[in-house]
């Protein structure tokens, strides 16, 4: 099974939605020796009423509604390939399916680990969403995330039917970046330092994201 394919039910219930509000949040928490967590979620809560309905039925426009258990399934086949990824430990989910909140979450001995685990599910997607590389440099307190846009994910959105395309009308990407250093300087003027000056927060629209105004490429540095 391919390791983008485990999150396929839950994705799908951002469909089912339709004008659904879901979040998808990224968090890095590194340390100073280049060591952390990687934590994804997505927050699907603010429409928790209206997917609960959604999951009663078979079907709907066409696309079949996971159950619970398809849902779990492809939660467990997610954290069973994270377990066979260079560098990866400690890896837990939860599912909160009264308020539709799903993560996943790691220990990582090296940002260079989530580098090669991107890279593995960028490879087996069949259309690209964008491309990240992440770095870090302990010796001078350096964080940096490159990001390239993807055009295939707006011509994907382009195909979409009209009322598909509404689950991203109020859709966001949100990435926070902790350290256990206060925060220099950082370059990217959509992100904001924290007022504990231990956090870097960016977050972007969905569609933004789709038509490539977003940008999560930043530099990050800390004080030594």
């Amino acid at each position: 099974m391919k390791l983008s394919n485990s999150l396929k039910a839950c994705l799908l219930l951002l469909f089912f939605g339709l004008t659904s509000c879901f979040e998808i949040i990224e968090e890095i928490d590194l340390k100073s020796d280049g060591t952390g967590t990687m934590t994804f979620t997505l927050n699907m809560s603010k429409s928790k009423s209206k997917l609960a309905s959604i999951m009663l039925l078979d079907s709907i426009n066409g696309y079949k509604v996971p159950s619970r258990a398809d849902i779990q399934k492809s939660l467990d086949q997610m954290v069973s390939e994270l377990n066979k990824a260079e560098g990866l430990t400690n890896i837990k989910k939860t599912a909160d399916y009264d308020n539709f909140i799903f993560s996943v979450k790691c220990d990582f001995k090296s940002i260079e680990n989530i580098n090669k685990l991107t890279n593995k599910v960028a490879g087996e997607q069949k259309h690209n969403t964008g491309l990240n590389a992440y770095f870090f440099d302990k010796n001078n307190g350096s964080f940096k995330r490159k990001y390239t846009y993807s055009s295939d994910v707006k011509k994907q959105y382009n195909k979409l039917k009209s009322e598909n395309k509404k689950v991203f009308d109020d859709a966001s990407y949100t990435v926070i970046y902790r350290f256990d250093k206060e925060v220099e300087s950082q370059n990217n003027k959509q992100a904001k330092v924290s007022n504990s000056k231990k956090a870097v927060m960016q977050r972007v629209s969905a569609l933004d994201i789709i038509n490539g105004t977003g940008n999560f490429s930043t530099q990050i540095t800390l004080q030594k």
